[in-house]
């Protein structure tokens, strides 16, 4: 028992040191392992299913919620999970864990609703990814949701299409417009820019609706 103990001390006494030393590198250029990388999207994967098993979803065919879930989705999501048709951008390159792109034919990161809903409501801890649930209400985040079932594979034309026009934006939020090769643009610069820009939305706008 006394050497299990001192087996033990001696290991405590290890990891604190190697806790305390700093030589562990936090930076996001230095990339989990491998195994790392496994273990942590499986107690990531188990927790969100665990989570989320008792969650119902609604009815996410109805054309006016996906739309809706759409407009959001440009306003909220575009820079860092991008959308299709528009460019890569810099936060989503450099974020990591990268950031998964919906809309390319990826089943790695497909979800039952009920769980794509709990994530964007609630986040994930030291990812980049928000609790949206903090700023929005059920039916829009079941909005979302019910566009994200749709977007993978989507064309440009139909996200544009779905994305319309005078929908709910935040400050730092980034939309886009088809242009005639089917390449996205600034909605606001459409006819004199060919970069994008930042666009500014009142926070009292309808959310999409």
């Amino acid at each position: 028992m006394k050497k299990v103990l001192g087996v033990a001390g001696v290991g405590l006494v290890g990891a604190a040191a190697f806790m305390f030393s700093g030589v562990y590198n936090v930076s996001a250029t230095d990339k989990h392992w491998d195994i790392t990388t496994r273990l942590l999207e499986l107690v990531r994967d188990k927790s969100v299913h665990a989570a989320s098993k008792n969650i119902v979803a609604p009815n996410l065919d109805d054309i006016k919620m996906i739309s809706n879930g759409a407009k959001n989705y440009d306003a909220m999501c575009v820079q860092c999970h991008l959308a299709p048709g528009a460019p890569v951008s810099e936060l989503n390159q450099a974020l990591y864990p990268k950031p998964p792109v919906f809309h390319q034919k990826d089943d790695k990161h497909k979800h039952k609703p009920a769980e794509t809903f709990w994530v964007i409501k609630n986040g994930f801890k030291m990812t980049g990814m928000p609790a949206w649930g903090e700023f929005h209400t059920d039916q829009q985040l079941w909005e979302m949701t019910a566009f994200l079932q749709k977007l993978k594979g989507m064309s440009a034309d139909r996200y544009f299409e779905l994305v319309g026009e005078g929908g709910h934006s935040h400050s730092d939020g980034v939309h886009f417009e088809a242009s005639e090769n089917n390449t996205a643009i600034d909605k606001d610069d459409a006819h004199s820019n060919d970069g994008l820009k930042n666009s500014t939305h009142s926070d009292t706008d309808n959310h999409g609706h």
